[in-house]
């Protein structure tokens, strides 16, 4: 792929992303995003097939990043697990912005709208989720050989699988309540959870 085409494809996927977070993906134009990279209207078929490949495309590359800071994250054995892991669920939190219109989280944003509009892009998401999920029961392996997580006999994919829920729960509460209360007793809740 030539480099300028690369470097066009990846504005408007990076203009895509910052639009979707706010209007959602039925709310933001394919003019729309080229308007605002000054990229002629029918160029956009040069980079993607359709909008639904374009959204593909966008979530792909967000759980790129995600997976690859979960990975640095939970890579640092200079922390036991349950610290490592609790320093990514008060990441969560920290991201949470009040005042803000946009939802830091794609996966938020996105998940109820498309999953019923585009079958591609439920799939997407729901393969993303489950590499987070993994990752999670992974650190909580680990937490249960360094003995941070004081359950050796808890299923750890299931409560990865229940911790993620409830985040993904607590994020919407938080988008509809306009605050972050909810994340705050979702991290007190998963506190509860790994350390009782």
């Amino acid at each position: 792929m030539k480099e300028k085409h690369k470097d066009t494809r990846q504005r408007l996927l990076n203009t895509g992303h910052r639009m979707m977070l706010v209007k959602g993906f039925t709310g933001v134009g394919i003019n729309e995003i080229l308007q605002a990279e000054g990229v002629p209207k029918g160029s956009f078929y040069h980079y993607f097939k359709s909008k639904e490949q374009f959204g593909q495309s966008l979530l792909d590359e967000y759980f790129q990043a995600y997976l690859a800071d979960m990975d640095e994250r939970f890579s640092d054995i200079s922390l036991k697990a349950n610290d490592r892991l609790m320093g990514y669920w008060q990441k969560w939190l920290d991201g949470y912005c009040e005042p803000c219109d946009a939802q830091m989280c794609l996966v938020v944003k996105l998940s109820a709208e498309v999953a019923d509009l585009s079958e591609l892009m439920r799939q997407t998401l729901h393969d993303g989720a489950d590499l987070i999920i993994s990752r999670i029961a992974s650190c909580l392996e680990q937490g249960k050989a360094d003995g941070s997580i004081p359950h050796p006999n808890i299923d750890s994919y299931r409560i990865a699988t229940a911790l993620y829920q409830l985040w993904l729960g607590a994020s919407l509460m938080s988008k509809m309540y306009g605050n972050n209360n909810p994340l705050k007793i979702a991290l007190l809740t998963t506190q509860d959870i790994l350390s009782c």
